[in-house]
């Protein structure tokens, strides 16, 4: 009788854990719950909002990914029965399982902004978290006149935590290259309190943003939007005052949660996430459930690379648990962001829990590099269509 482990969710986190199981152990009967049939590699939304690629270029059929001996199940998920070992379908179906990898990946709540969904796409307000607005960033700010350009960050976890200043720099070289840029103010309004929140970037970072003549306002989170009026409400995040101001353009970053699903159940800690053991990514409570990606309560910043170093982590420590035995790896932590600086440069971070650099290169990745964009744009979208997605972390 095979062992059946279920995974929700074919994201990074989801596919790329169950290719690695699928080519690993024959004794387990594998299920996925995905009801997309698109993959997207959303880090390459940043360079299709610089004109630089084509949206198309981001997707892949799901199908190619998920081997056809796999159980692929196309439908929602509900909720939980985890005394029951039981998932929970929006269609009233319960699949039964012996172990349960949760990896659906994080909700995007456009609803918090007031006055977003309805003007999301116009009247030069554009977000690269929405996959069918990811063109009009680049035609807003290919197409700017002059005026202000505002950026905003929000008070939540939100995945990639780089790339809403990653267009803003795009936007930027793009008004000097189209010669408006003496005529435009660029603006990046934040609910956080710095630029970046490991030391070692963010005084690069803002170096960075005094020779590009950026300005900044933090600890200012956006609340609501008139875009017919072009004004956007932030609200001080120490005060609760709120202050106005107005665009011509905005890039907005929208406030992020864990799946209302995983809110909703057993599963979640208090702040809503899969509560899981910050270095085996096993649950707290339920020993047979594990969780890696952007929905787990793993502390660490929310990136495709995190998954990179929690896939083998967590894999090890599922294996164990299945066979009986104990696994010594641990997940310190690790997030990558390549935060792209131009069309030409680029400032590789990466870090651990504790905010402390864990870089891969000999030389000061805090320094603005051709090398780690071509990384950026090249070799990571190739590494991760052709290894992470075929189960080699």
């Amino acid at each position: 009788m095979k062992t059946k482990v279920v995974i929700i969710g074919a994201g990074t986190a989801g596919l790329s854990v169950l290719k690695n199981l699928h080519r690993r152990r024959k004794d387990l009967q594998l299920t996925i719950i995905e009801p997309q049939e698109t993959h997207y590699y959303q880090p390459l939304w940043t360079l299709v909002s610089g004109g630089i690629f084509p949206f198309s270029k981001s997707s892949q059929p799901m199908s190619k990914y998920i081997p056809k001996s796999v159980d692929w199940i196309k439908e929602y998920v509900s909720g939980f029965d985890p005394e029951n070992n039981k998932v929970l379908l929006k269609n009233g179906e319960e699949i039964a399982y012996d172990y349960l990898v949760v990896a659906p990946g994080i909700q995007i709540d456009w609803d918090k902004i007031e006055g977003l969904k309805q003007t999301l796409g116009k009247n030069g307000v554009s977000s690269n978290y929405s996959k069918d607005h990811v063109p009009y960033s680049w035609q807003t700010m290919n197409s700017f006149k002059g005026g202000k350009a505002l950026f905003t960050f929000p008070s939540t976890p939100i995945k990639c935590a780089g790339a809403p200043q990653k267009v803003m720099y795009l936007a930027e070289e793009t008004f000097r290259r189209n010669n408006i840029r003496p005529e435009s103010e660029v603006k990046f309004v934040s609910a956080g309190g710095a630029i970046f929140g490991v030391q070692k970037y963010r005084e690069a970072l803002e170096k960075l943003l005094v020779e590009k003549d950026i300005h900044t306002l933090f600890s200012h989170d956006l609340v609501k939007i008139d875009g017919e009026k072009k004004i956007a409400t932030f609200k001080n995040t120490t005060t609760g005052a709120l202050h106005e101001e107005t665009f011509d353009m905005i890039h907005v970053t929208p406030p992020m949660s864990a799946p209302d699903f995983i809110k909703n159940s057993k599963l979640a800690n208090e702040a809503g996430w899969v509560d899981v053991n910050k270095h085996s990514t096993q649950h707290m409570k339920y020993k047979n459930i594990f969780s890696i990606g952007d929905a787990s309560g793993l502390p660490n910043s929310k990136t495709g690379a995190a998954i990179r170093r929690q896939g083998p982590v967590m894999i090890s420590q599922l294996l164990a648990e299945i066979d009986g035995t104990t696994s010594d790896l641990k997940y310190n932590g690790y997030a990558s962001c390549p935060l792209v600086t131009s069309r030409s440069s680029c400032i590789l971070a990466e870090f651990d829990y504790d905010g402390n650099p864990d870089e891969t290169f000999v030389f000061d990745q805090a320094k603005p590099r051709l090398s780690m964009f071509l990384l950026k744009k090249y070799i990571i979208p190739f590494m991760y269509w052709n290894a992470m997605m075929r189960g080699y972390f």
